[in-house]
């Protein structure tokens, strides 16, 4: 296990810029952006895909800080009821799979993406409750018509370019957004589909990273992993519930707002979360993801990798020897 980065945090430094400060902390593994949400300072697929030679000094760049990438990210919505925004999307994910071909790398994050309620919508539509009925019609279109389909499709174009884990951020507001229906969706698609465990999105639903890992590393389907913790506020979340539309600037008002690893939830929580990564096995980075409205990248970013220092287990387990 290793102590990673999301490097769009680092957006306005240059790839060695960035790589030079994080290895100063520590950093061993980075996880980068290649379109979409996370946008391409780092990597864009479009230029390293047709230049050899830039192409070349991006690898050089990474091993001159003696980094391994944990997975290339391209989060974007490739569903989306928008022609064109759906179009763009998928090109991204199509080019992002391409280029991990090339540099020989696994794993792709990403979303599962969104319809809408029928073909002829215009903004995806995310379902949240059972009744009225139509939600239910919205539901199986979504998951019959468009997202089984299209992943398919996708993850045997990845699979045909060396790319056999397809890890989906479990994200409200899209299809995939808990253990549930991530393994749904496996079970409909196949084994190249996974997990980008993020445990900030599943603390504010109420779900327990603890018992979501075990039962996604028993079916195999744990690919990486977003060290990223949320503070629920009790009391607006006992007025008003988990469910918040408010900006996330508008921290005292919130429900719930993302901290960095530790301000959330204390050490003792983060060791459990990491020493169940350890039971099922997992051998990929924790890779930081600061999105704390309350720090600066630079402090935020510190005190995550100061804090995860302490918890993390680095050392591969040995054979029970007392017994």
């Amino acid at each position: 296990m290793k102590l990673g980065v999301f490097t769009t945090l680092l957006s306005d430094r240059s790839l060695d810029d960035a790589l030079s400060f994080l290895h100063k902390k520590g950093v061993e593994a980075i996880e980068i952006g290649c379109g979409g949400y996370p946008g391409t300072a780092h990597a864009d697929p479009a230029i390293l895909l047709q230049d050899t030679a830039k192409r070349t000094a991006f690898q050089a760049t990474v091993a001159k800080y003696n980094m391994t990438i944990s997975g290339l990210s391209c989060h974007c919505n490739p569903l989306h009821p928008n022609a064109e925004v759906a179009r763009q999307a998928d090109e991204t994910l199509t080019r992002t799979i391409l280029l991990a071909e090339k540099l020989n790398i696994r794993v792709i994050n990403t979303f599962s993406g969104c319809p809408g309620d029928s073909a002829a919508a215009q903004y995806p539509n995310w379902v949240t409750c059972p009744w009225p009925e139509d939600f239910q019609t919205v539901l199986q279109w979504q998951w019959q018509e468009v997202l089984i389909p299209y992943w398919k499709k996708k993850t045997a174009f990845a699979k045909a370019h060396a790319v056999d884990k397809i890890a989906l951020e479990m994200h409200p507001g899209f299809c995939v957004y808990n253990p549930e229906t991530a393994l749904k969706l496996r079970q409909a698609v196949g084994p190249e589909l996974g997990v980008n465990f993020d445990p900030s999105h599943l603390i504010w639903q109420g779900i327990d990273p603890v018992i979501a890992i075990k039962n996604l590393g028993k079916a195999g389907a744990l690919f990486h992993f977003h060290a990223k913790d949320t503070k629920i506020d009790c009391a607006n979340t006992a007025c008003n519930g988990v469910l918040d539309t408010k900006p996330y600037s508008d921290e005292m008002n919130r429900s719930w707002i993302f901290r960095t690893v530790g301000y959330g939830n204390d050490a003792s929580y983060w060791k459990e979360i990491i020493s169940t990564l350890v039971l099922i096995g997992f051998d990929n980075s924790l890779s930081i993801e600061h999105e704390d409205s309350l720090m600066s990248i630079n402090e935020g970013l510190s005190k995550a990798i100061d804090f995860l220092r302490e918890v993390m287990i680095r050392e591969k387990k040995d054979a029970i020897w007392w017994a």
